[in-house]
């Protein structure tokens, strides 16, 4: 099979605080090229693991993954709602699959997610429904969290299946690294109305909607000026765990402690599982024949994130629906910013 890779980091804050136009310009370009090598690639399907922010799964019922039989976008920030093209039967093959690997995995058939999964899917293939798309959300706000070894169980487990199931396929990891928003969390939580939102806040009003989002930008103004509270951005952790991720270090990333990460890097961080998750997905597909490239970081404080990308491509291999072997990945489709070369602040 022919596999390809692709984790990114994600922010809702994109286009409403921007930082300096030359940084917007960096990471459109590795946008753009990204895409443009998603294109190329045409998967068959994709496998997406994101987090939810509390806009799709909320406290009421908080599973630690979920895989979507059906999937729709709540439409927040600046991306579209409306379903996302995920095939049935697949998804239910999925999840019989890896629950009979040992991992109990959740389900729903009225899944909804948020921009962690839709950002991700518009920047990188152009729309929600541009491919079949496997949604599977990882909890990375709601204590008490999955350890980073059982997000690579997950994705191993994943990955097994999809390497029997296709031709080409497309793992996408979409969150992290270090940050920390301003997400309310049940533990500190007194505002009886925020205690609410985080248990069964489905559905908010438009007015709602922009309230909260009002206040995240409040927020990263306030953070990029130096104040506000959260957590700093945590540019060494960050270097140090994609440079783990691209070599594969597995002994290093199970050793992640939960407590550990959110001291060192910011509470949010833990949507970095959703790389290991992808990553492992990857190694299980291909038998450990591929090769990763971490290839863009740059902290943004404008946008809470310690931004960084990183993908990975199966080695050449045979393709029966294209007749041929090939080189897939970047070999194949040389983007222009392949041709450019990478940022100065690429890890």
């Amino acid at each position: 099979m022919k596999a390809m890779l692709q984790c990114m980091s994600h922010t809702p804050l994109k286009g409403y605080f921007d930082p300096s136009p030359d940084v917007v310009g960096e990471v459109a370009d590795l946008v753009n090229a990204v895409r443009e090598e998603v294109a190329c690639f045409d998967p068959e399907v994709i496998y997406l693991f994101a987090p939810d922010h509390y806009n799709g799964v909320f406290l009421d019922l908080m599973p630690q993954f979920c895989i979507g039989m059906g999937a729709t976008s709540v439409g927040d920030y600046m991306t579209p709602d409306g379903p996302l093209d995920v095939p049935r039967q697949l998804a239910e093959r999925c999840a019989e699959a890896v629950i009979d690997c040992g991992i109990d995995l959740a389900f729903s058939y009225r899944m909804q997610v948020d921009h962690g999964f839709a950002q991700a899917l518009v920047e990188m293939t152009g729309a929600l429904d541009r491919y079949p798309v496997i949604p599977i959300m990882i909890n990375a706000v709601a204590p008490p969290l999955v350890s980073f070894k059982r997000a690579r169980q997950l994705g191993e487990a994943l990955g097994r299946f999809a390497g029997h199931e296709h031709e080409r396929v497309l793992f996408i990891g979409s969150g992290g690294l270090s940050h920390n928003p301003p997400i309310p969390a049940i533990a500190t939580a007194s505002d009886p109305v925020v205690i609410e939102r985080l248990i069964a806040g489905r559905h908010p009003t438009p007015e709602a909607r922009d309230a909260r989002q009002k206040r995240t930008i409040a927020a990263a103004r306030a953070f990029a000026a130096g104040d506000g509270g959260l957590h700093a951005l945590s540019p060494e952790w960050d270097r140090a765990f994609m440079r783990q991720v691209q070599a594969r270090d597995w002994s290093a990333i199970d050793a992640y402690r939960n407590d550990e990460v959110s001291k060192a890097a910011g509470a949010s961080t833990h949507e970095a599982k959703t790389w290991v998750a992808a990553a492992a997905a990857m190694e299980a597909a291909c038998a450990q024949g591929w090769k990763a490239e971490a290839r863009y970081y740059r902290p943004i404080p404008e946008w809470v994130a310690g931004f960084g990308a990183l993908s990975g491509y199966s080695h050449e291999g045979p393709s029966k629906s294209r007749g041929g072997a090939a080189p897939a990945g970047r070999l194949q489709c040389q983007s222009k910013q392949d041709r450019k070369g990478t940022s100065d602040e690429s890890a």
